[in-house]
């Protein structure tokens, strides 16, 4: 009898520890990367009160076996798992609100140790570095270096508020348009254009084109006190056949003052793809050019695989950083720690940190957090389920105490 009130204990105890946990998922309802946990229970050890015995097959007295007879000793939590389960994700319109779709985590670090989330309400300090707005912790990945090639190797996500894009000198200009094929001898154009040097200084470079015969002209080039003059040729289509007697390239290197060189492509030979002459007016003009100034940084953008680019005010868009996501073999093994945070256990196995894209399956939203996946619906049916099983574990522990009472009342 005993037994009974011992196993009505051990329902009663248990049954409580799934009301805790149903309690603390239905708490944390509204949790940014919250996943849900779940108990299970399994057979306590049961006292064996008669062995087995094997059948008898003797020549004339054959007889079956006897199954063993057990008395259970109530049950156990057999575990308390977490279902990383995808949560559903929240827009919020905030850049650096990160989401993760898949099953890896953000890496997170104190300065001394790292941990793991999946949430992703991150915020650039007054230092301008990435970090948890709950925790403060710095946020993980790999920097850009002033090319906006990735340096090897884990680290603090920092982009200073000054940062700028470095100004590249002009070393290519493209020409196109056309040239009048019925511009009489002597009759010109021009056409200008801003160039830059390794500092950022504007420069113009001017070509004025003048008619010197049916299919020639001369252009002059001029910039920063240095002038040079090419002639240019076409064939009788109007597509450009030489430049200064060079009928294998339309390209014409253009020297500086200082020896800088700026390539000036005229086009492909036999093409109309650069400048031509075509009866009409003349609209030749200089394309585009390589060279910009330094630029501000202005904004930032975060991409799918978790890179983070710069958005200059010269026009130029650079890669900044990019954030490291980890992976691991068992993450139900992890320990949770609070603050949305985990850390690895010896049940985990080490974090597998990569780069969304290169080996790591998972993409990452920017704009938008996970939410819980504490389903109520769910947790709402396991605590009618715990309420039950409670009442009727309480319900044994009354009825085999009346059964004692009965026994003690056998004297009287």
């Amino acid at each position: 009898m005993m037994r009974s009130l011992f196993a009505g204990v051990s329902g009663l105890r248990n049954h409580q520890v799934r009301m805790d946990v149903i309690g603390n998922n239905i708490a944390n309802v509204n949790t940014l990367g919250y996943k849900a946990s779940r108990v299970t229970f399994e057979e306590a050890y049961a006292q064996l009160v008669q062995g087995a015995s094997r059948p008898q097959t003797r020549v004339g007295d054959a007889y079956g076996g006897v199954n063993p007879m057990q008395i259970g000793l109530g049950m156990n939590v057999s575990s308390i798992d977490v279902l990383f389960t995808q949560g559903s994700l929240e827009t919020t319109g905030v850049v650096t609100d990160l989401a993760i779709q898949g099953d890896s985590f953000f890496v997170v670090s104190d300065g001394e140790r790292n941990y793991f989330t999946r949430s992703g309400n991150f915020i650039f300090d007054a230092t301008g570095r990435l970090v948890s707005s709950a925790t403060g912790y710095n946020v993980q990945g790999r920097m850009a270096g002033p090319d906006g090639t990735f340096i090897d190797g884990i680290t603090d996500i920092v982009l200073p508020l000054d940062r700028r894009a470095p100004a590249r000198a002009t070393t290519y200009a493209r020409i196109g348009g056309n040239l009048n094929a019925a511009a009489t001898p002597g009759s010109s154009a021009e056409t200008t254009i801003t160039v830059y040097d390794e500092q950022g200084e504007k420069t113009d470079l001017k070509l004025t084109f003048t008619a010197v015969s049916d299919d020639v002209w001369d252009v002059q080039i001029e910039a920063d006190g240095t002038s040079s003059t090419v002639q240019i040729t076409f064939d009788g289509d109007g597509r450009l056949a030489s430049v200064d007697g060079d009928a294998s390239s339309g390209e014409f290197a253009f020297v500086l003052a200082g020896g800088r060189t700026i390539t000036l492509d005229f086009g492909t030979i036999g093409g109309t793809d650069g400048i031509t002459q075509f009866s009409g007016s003349t609209t030749a003009l200089l394309r585009e050019q390589d060279g910009y100034p330094y630029g501000e940084l202005e904004s930032i953008a975060i991409d799918p695989r978790g890179v983070i680019t710069g958005s200059f005010s010269n026009g130029v868009t650079l890669d900044l950083a990019q954030i490291a996501l980890a992976d691991f073999s068992n993450p139900t093994g992890l320990l949770r720690t609070g603050d949305n945070l985990y850390s690895v256990s010896a049940n985990s196995g080490e974090p597998l940190i990569g780069f969304a894209g290169e080996g790591v399956q998972s993409a990452v939203a920017s704009g938008a957090l996970e939410m819980s996946n504490v389903d109520l619906a769910t947790e709402f049916t396991n605590m009618i389920i715990a309420q039950r099983g409670f009442q009727s574990n309480a319900r044994v522990i009354s009825t085999s105490d009346e059964m004692l009472q009965e026994l003690v009342n056998l004297k009287r």
